[in-house]
C-alpha cells in the first residue's frame, strides 16, 4: 500500500499555500517517545499539555515539542529543558531562547502578547535572551501522528545533524503528513515539504543573510492559506528573495476565491486572484486515516501589479 506522501508526490501536488498557520511558535524540549497528540500523550505531564493547549487557543501562537536528533529512550525527565519562541511577521520577525528546570514557568507567559509579537512576556517570565546560533531548522519525526514523518522526516533530522548542521530539531508536528519531510525555518516561519538534505542546507545558509528560497516553499506561516499562495506568486513573478520584503496587507472574499493584496517595501503592491480548488483524486490525506477525501488546494489564477494611480485612489 502506498504511503500518502509517495501518492501526494506521484500527483504532483502542489506544495504552495498549505503551512500550518501561526503568528509566533512556542516551542518546549520534550525528549523521549511521543503519542499522536504529543502535548498530552509524551513524558510531559498531561496536565500541563492540556493547561498550555487552552493558554494558547485563540492567539496566534502555536505550541510543539521539539527533541534533539537520535534515538530516542526513555531516559527520564531533562534536568534543564531548551525554550524557543519565535515570531514570524515581516518587520517583527524574531527568534529568543531560554532553558528552564520547570516546564510550567510557560503557564506565567502572556499568550496574547506573544502572538502579538512582543517578546517582553517570553524574556522576562523566562529570563530568556535573542538567539544567537544559526537558524532553527524544525523537521517533522512524529510517527504516531503520521508514519511518513517517521520514515522520512527522521533520516532527514539524522543527516543533516550528522553533517553538523546547526540548529536542528525533531518537532512534533507541522501539518502536511503527506508531503514528508516537512521542514519549518525559523525565525522567518516559512515551511518547505519533500525536503532534502542538501536544499535544506541552501535554505538555512539563505535565511543567515535574510533570504528565502520559494523552491519547495509551503508559505510563510504568518499568513493565512491564501496569502500564503498569493505572497509566494509574487515572489516568484518578481524573483523577490529577501524574507522581510514581502507582507499581506489585505484579504478580501471567502472560500472558494479570494484577492489578496501582497505589499513590497519598496511601496509596489499586487493584487493575487486566489481559488480553492480539490487535489483530486480522493485519497486519504494521512496514512492514519482509512477514509478518502480531496485536500483543499489553493490556485493563483493571476497576479496584477497595482499602478500608483490606483494606489492612489
Amino acid at each position: 500500500m502506498s504511503t500518502c506522501s509517495t501518492v501526494s508526490r506521484e500527483l504532483d501536488e502542489p506544495l504552495s499555500g498549505t503551512a500550518a498557520t501561526a503568528r509566533t511558535w512556542l516551542l518546549l524540549e520534550q525528549p523521549g517517545p511521543w503519542g499522536a497528540k504529543a502535548l498530552t500523550s509524551s513524558h510531559l505531564d498531561p496536565a500541563l499539555g492540556r493547561a498550555l493547549e487552552a493558554a494558547v487557543k485563540g492567539t496566534g501562537v502555536r505550541i510543539a515539542l521539539i527533541r534533539r536528533p537520535g534515538r530516542h529512550a526513555d531516559c527520564g525527565a531533562p534536568t534543564m529543558r531548551q525554550v524557543y519562541a519565535a515570531h514570524t511577521a515581516p518587520g517583527n520577525a524574531w527568534l529568543h531562547s531560554a532553558t528552564v528546570r520547570d516546564p510550567r514557568a510557560l503557564l506565567d507567559l502572556d499568550f496574547t502578547a506573544l502572538g502579538r509579537g512582543a517578546h517582553h512576556t517570553f524574556d522576562t517570565a523566562l529570563d530568556a535572551r535573542p538567539h544567537a546560533g544559526a537558524p532553527l531548522a524544525l523537521v517533522c519525526t512524529n510517527g504516531k501522528r503520521d508514519r511518513c514523518c517517521a520514515l522520512l522526516g527522521r533520516p532527514l533530522a539524522a543527516e543533516l545533524a550528522a553533517t553538523e548542521v546547526e540548529g536542528v530539531w525533531e518537532v512534533t508536528h507541522l501539518g502536511g503528513h503527506r508531503f514528508s519531510p516537512t521542514l519549518l525555518v525559523l525565525p522567518y516561519g516559512y515551511a518547505y515539504g519533500r525536503a532534502e538534505a542538501h536544499a535544506v542546507k541552501e535554505v538555512l545558509h539563505g535565511v543567515q543573510e535574510g533570504r528565502m528560497a520559494v523552491e519547495g516553499c509551503r508559505g510563510r506561516s504568518a499568513w493565512e492559506r491564501p496569502g500564503q499562495a498569493a505572497e509566494l506568486a509574487v515572489r516568484s513573478a518578481v524573483r523577490e528573495y529577501a524574507a522581510d520584503a514581502l507582507r499581506v496587507v489585505r484579504t478580501d472574499g471567502a472560500a472558494p476565491r479570494w484577492q489578496v493584496t501582497v505589499a513590497h517595501v519598496d511601496g509596489r503592491r499586487w493584487r493575487v486572484e486566489v481559488a480553492q480548488g480539490a487535489a483530486l483524486p480522493p485519497r486519504p490525506e494521512s496514512c492514519g486515516t482509512s477514509i478518502l477525501g480531496s485536500p483543499a488546494r489553493m490556485e493563483v489564477l493571476a497576479v496584477h501589479e497595482l499602478s500608483m494611480t490606483a494606489l492612489a485612489s
